[in-house]
């Protein structure tokens, strides 16, 4: 077996899995009421981008090569309903005519949920302290079109409630948008991955936590059960989220379904490698290449990381 490894010709030659610039996602965060970038203290190299600085920010992904960015937004004003998140000039909705202004070839993903906009960070609406499931669909059918009027490519509903896409796909059909593709965060456990992510986007409950609505992480079988619901309802492409520790879970959505799959190499993932790195335990460039090789290895198609912007430049380099 060590004939064909050799040399880095040799081992190229017979590569089995390539990864690819044109499979990567950026997140990026923006926010309304600041006019500098603000950084994530658990994120380095990670900021919440101002609206005023996006064309700078998008002419950057343009140029690295990037294809696709997935926004989050941060408004100013909250509320227990989260109007701003369906508002017509709404952070997310002003980013993504910004964004297709400056590159209208970049594709724009934008993330529906409601936890950035609520007052007390839950996903939906709450009633007797709990989150109401099917109050809260028409406000995410309503926050989707809204992003797809400002011109967004793809929208991701990431909030975990039942029938949010078939609600949504309902949507935007009758209003004519029917083109419009559902990237469906249809395997989202209730991970303990993300506590960077709410730092960045100031999306902590203000109460308990979001395990009725998340998965619970021990749990396989429902999460295939939850991939074919959205299938069901009218998901083009799904999501897997987290990444790294579910890897058995992406390679069993690979084994039963075709649609394209993105894995999310989320907050808790990225700081992880960022913090070992920065203690020089780890040579990070090999090992954030090792890991994405190996989502994609264990079948996701695409690949959402913080990292997109370095990896776009090492591949240029390779």
């Amino acid at each position: 077996m060590r004939r064909t490894r050799q040399n880095e010709k040799l081992r190229s030659l017979v590569r089995e899995t390539h990864l690819r610039l044109d499979q990567l996602i950026y997140p990026i965060f923006v926010a309304e009421g600041i006019q500098e970038p603000h950084q994530v203290a658990s994120m380095p190299g990670v900021v919440q981008q101002p609206l005023t600085m996006l064309d700078r920010e998008a002419e950057r992904i343009a140029s690295l090569g990037i294809p696709a960015v997935l926004l989050f937004g941060i408004p100013s004003e909250k509320d227990e309903v989260g109007s701003q998140a369906y508002a017509e000039q709404g952070v997310v909705q002003q980013a993504v005519r910004r964004f297709k202004a400056v590159t209208p070839e970049t594709l724009v993903i934008t993330d529906v949920c409601m936890c950035e906009y609520t007052s007390h960070g839950h996903c939906g609406i709450i009633r007797r302290g709990e989150v109401q499931n099917d109050e809260t669909l028409e406000l995410l059918a309503r926050t989707a079109l809204s992003q797809v009027e400002a011109g967004a490519d793809i929208v991701a509903p990431s909030d975990m409630m039942d029938g949010r896409v078939g609600a949504i796909r309902r949507t935007l059909d009758e209003h004519k948008f029917t083109g419009v593709p559902i990237m469906s965060y249809a395997a989202k456990f209730a991970s303990g991955f993300y506590g960077p992510f709410r730092d960045a986007a100031g999306s902590t409950p203000q109460f308990g936590d979001r395990r009725a609505y998340q998965m619970d992480p021990a749990n396989a079988r429902e999460a295939l059960r939850e991939v074919e619901l959205d299938i069901a309802e009218g998901a083009d492409m799904i999501i897997a989220k987290p990444a790294m520790a579910y890897m058995d879970i992406i390679r069993q959505i690979r084994d039963r379904t075709s649609l394209p799959i993105a894995a999310y190499n989320v907050s808790g993932e990225y700081a992880m490698i960022k913090a070992a790195a920065q203690n020089g335990w780890i040579d990070e460039r090999r090992i954030v290449m090792e890991v994405l090789t190996g989502l994609h290895r264990a079948g996701s198609d695409m690949i959402i990381t913080y990292f997109a912007p370095a990896v776009a430049q090492w591949l240029k380099e390779s």
